[in-house]
């Protein structure tokens, strides 16, 4: 999506940031995609039964019992989401700040799209009462507010939200006839596992959660495109799910054969997967932290990131500094740090924050390496921050910001 920007500048661009670099491709995983390479037979829409079985187990073993004939799968994140939205109906809510592809999607169907701040712990789900307030406000304008998005583990500020959190604003929810979906891509990616308690909304309100899972977070590369949907257990659940599906047959948004044989692999969690998803989110926890520190001893704010391979950073203390270089909102912060870091740092303004904020969303997968070769050395290295090309792009990295300070 774009708009006009402002004193003749270009478009600002509010859709998806470009790809980022990601870790080689677990061996077993491309073995399995080269030996299905050969099907003629393509998945039917939603998913084959193998996939649809192993995605059940996956979530039976997070605690959420499920059944094959409540999943669905789809080529990707977005194609599934855009099809729960359209199933759904109504206006959408989300928190700000969301992950980049929510709000184009929403516009995309028509549907009004309505960002909610988040509390001050975490990202990923609304303030309860913000969300209250959000409702009321809407309703007074005829609005017709009936979903929210959220997610636990959240894209784009790495943060995990409180339990108490959760069933704060699930219960604000509920309570206003809202559905829920959850999107719990990056619940494998937490940096300190065994000290993080993670709570899914579905657990708590198992009738008015749809959870949503794309395999790219943790399971499979983002090169293949997969995506799991979950829904409730009741009448209305599977309504829902045929209207999705219905939806997703017309985007032909099918998984490809070979796509599917590894993803069904993946969710199986066999142990060199468990092994992979281990040692990504360790080496990912050690370079955000690296991160994290050099954000702040510049002045900036960013919540200590808790998950997945990106932090969010504030850099609103350092406007003064960022004026005398030209920038005063996030699309030229979005500029200047990509051109300074030489790697793409979206801007807030693509995750729902108003322009005028400085935030950006600073990923680590480009301080991992270059090339497939130095990614998978940092991979497993057992002191990744002492390898020269992950020092080298650590230094860049806080020098562009303690020139800000």
């Amino acid at each position: 999506m774009q708009r006009t920007a402002p004193e003749g500048r270009g478009p600002v661009r509010y859709g998806p940031p470009a790809p980022e670099p990601g870790l080689p491709v677990l061996p077993a995983l491309a073995t399995i995609l080269a030996a299905a390479a050969g099907q003629a037979a393509g998945e039917p829409p939603g998913g084959g039964t193998a996939l649809r079985e192993a995605a059940c187990g996956y979530w039976r073993r997070r605690g959420l019992r499920s059944r094959p004939h409540d999943v669905v799968a789809a080529s990707g994140a977005q194609p599934l989401l855009f099809a729960l939205i359209g199933a759904y109906g109504g206006d959408v809510l989300m928190p700000r700040p969301c992950p980049a592809s929510w709000t184009p999607q929403a516009r995309l169907l028509g549907r009004p799209a309505y960002h909610v701040p988040t509390p001050a712990e975490c990202g990923g789900v609304p303030d309860p009462y913000a969300l209250l307030e959000t409702v009321r406000r809407v309703r007074a304008e005829g609005g017709k507010p009936r979903l929210l998005l959220l997610s636990v583990v959240d894209d784009p500020t790495a943060t995990v939200a409180p339990p108490e959190t959760v069933l704060e604003a699930c219960e604000a929810a509920v309570g206003e006839g809202l559905h829920i979906i959850s999107d719990e891509t990056w619940r494998d990616t937490l940096h300190r596992p065994h000290e993080t308690v993670l709570l899914s909304p579905a657990e708590m309100y198992p009738g008015n959660v749809t959870v949503i899972s794309d395999l790219a977070g943790a399971l499979t590369p983002a090169s293949w495109p997969v995506a799991v949907a979950r829904f409730p257990l009741t009448e209305q659940g599977a309504l829902r799910r045929a209207r999705t599906l219905d939806i997703l047959t017309a985007l032909g948004a099918v998984v490809a054969a070979p796509v599917a044989a590894a993803a069904a692999h993946a969710l199986g969690e066999p142990a060199p997967v468990r092994a992979r998803v281990g040692q990504a989110a360790a080496l990912h926890a050690r370079v955000a932290a690296a991160a994290h520190r050099a954000v702040l001893v510049s002045g900036a704010l960013a919540r200590p990131p808790q998950a997945g391979r990106h932090l969010y950073a504030d850099l609103g203390p350092l406007r003064t500094r960022l004026a005398d270089r030209g920038v005063s909102d996030s699309m030229e912060l979005e500029e200047y740090l990509t051109e300074r870091l030489g790697a793409p740092v979206p801007g807030g303004h693509r995750f729902g924050d108003e322009l005028g904020a400085l935030r950006v969303r600073l990923a680590t997968g480009p301080l991992l390496g270059a090339t497939s070769e130095q990614r998978l050395e940092s991979l497993t290295s057992p002191a990744p921050l002492e390898l020269p090309h992950v020092a080298e792009a650590l230094r860049i990295f806080a020098t562009a910001f303690d020139e800000l300070r």
